[in-house]
């Protein structure tokens, strides 16, 4: 179907006018919304994040605390094609070894590419034993060194000697799940509390609306750091991760619940409304029924665009050392290695978890605006 059907149904042909006509609202936000490219691939990249997310135990090469001390700071390996080791096997996928040397002054360990020595790389290799979603205990991995023990560091290696990369595929299921999470909470205490005050109105709107304003006039990185200080320091790492996702969530659920309220105002005088409370419907039933269901697509919308959010401000967190702390993998965590001068000078690859943050962040922004966009499926 053209876009000029979809905008203009008088000049498309009868049977594509009668399809548009008799469209309901989810189809017709759809129809909108895959005429965005950017939104559509945005959401496609959004979905890959959260598989990756899903399945990071067999994506990533190592185990998140897998370390190698002789490979401290170890530069990034470039994946080649076509190679020949030593014992003369062919590999399609390959990476160079490294050649080792120990500055006697500076005391550190100097990297160099051996390009004669030839490590094989391979899919659904044998690496170290795991237990995929903490159920089902595996030992294959999507890629890999075809032989155990041989070094493989695509994003190079920290401070410790492990792998940036195969850290950067743990943290993704740490941080973009405290997104989804932490809005998910947002969603349903701005609801609520937006629903209840557009639709009582009264004393009740000026209480929820001043605490709002309250909440919004405190400055965000003093609040979060008074907060996060509250939680001890000696408790367990899941334990820190669920106070910070509720930390995110009580001080996230603002601008939702002014979007709703705002709704509310506006359809409270409607119609169906009307009808709903005069057939004896309560106020939970008339709000999660039939007011709610009304505007389902602006919260999509809102929700997608409040979920970046709450990844950066995780990231901010842990980056500052007031949120998530090690052994717990996020990308906030990692960014935390490159705040040292000796990264920023001779390990710049530790810094490349930001990318990961830049692009799940922007994918989500570019979604959340297309399905803005389309949720007025007769908009212009």
């Amino acid at each position: 179907m053209t876009e000029a059907a979809i905008d203009r149904p008088g000049d498309a042909p009868a049977g594509e006018k009668k399809s548009v006509a008799v469209s309901g609202q989810w189809r017709l936000i759809w129809l909108r919304f895959r005429r965005h490219k950017l939104a559509f691939w945005s959401g496609v990249i959004v979905i890959a994040i959260y598989l990756v997310a899903a399945f990071s135990d067999f994506l990533a090469p190592t185990t998140a605390n897998h370390y190698a001390a002789q490979y401290t700071y170890a530069p990034p390996q470039r994946v080649k094609l076509f190679g020949q080791d030593a014992q003369g096997q062919r590999h399609l996928f390959y990476v160079n070894d490294y050649v080792v040397t120990v500055d006697s002054i500076a005391l550190t360990r100097n990297f160099e590419v051996d390009e004669s020595a030839v490590i094989g790389l391979g899919f659904f290799v044998k690496g170290e034993p795991y237990r995929l979603w903490g159920l089902v205990p595996m030992e294959r991995r999507l890629f890999g060194p075809k032989e155990a023990g041989q070094p493989f560091y695509l994003f190079g290696a920290d401070r410790l000697g492990r792998d940036v990369f195969s850290r950067t595929v743990h943290g993704t299921r740490v941080s973009m799940s405290i997104g989804l999470i932490g809005v998910a909470i947002s969603l349903a205490l701005g609801i609520l509390l937006g629903g209840i005050s557009g639709l009582l109105g009264g004393w009740v709107d000026e209480v929820i609306q001043r605490t709002i304003e309250f909440l919004k006039a405190i400055p965000t990185i003093p609040l979060w750091m008074g907060l996060a200080a509250a939680i001890p320091l000696n408790i367990q790492p899941l334990i820190v991760y669920f106070w910070i996702t509720v930390i995110l969530s009580l001080i996230g659920w603002t601008d939702i619940a002014r979007i709703v309220r705002g709704r509310f105002l506006a359809l409270k005088t409607e119609d169906f409304v009307t009808a709903a409370r005069l057939d004896g419907c309560g106020q939970q039933r008339i709000i999660w029924r039939h007011m709610v269901p009304s505007f389902m697509s602006h919260l999509i919308a809102s929700t997608t665009l409040a979920i970046p959010a709450m990844i950066l401000a995780e990231t901010a967190l842990s980056f500052l050392g007031i949120g998530l702390r090690p052994p717990v993998v996020s990308w906030g965590v990692l960014l935390k290695e490159s705040q040292s001068i000796l990264a920023v000078s001779n390990a710049p690859w530790l810094f490349l978890p930001g990318l990961a943050v830049i692009i799940a962040v922007l994918s989500l922004n570019f979604l959340g605006d297309g399905l803005r966009d389309a949720a007025d499926p007769y908009g212009r």
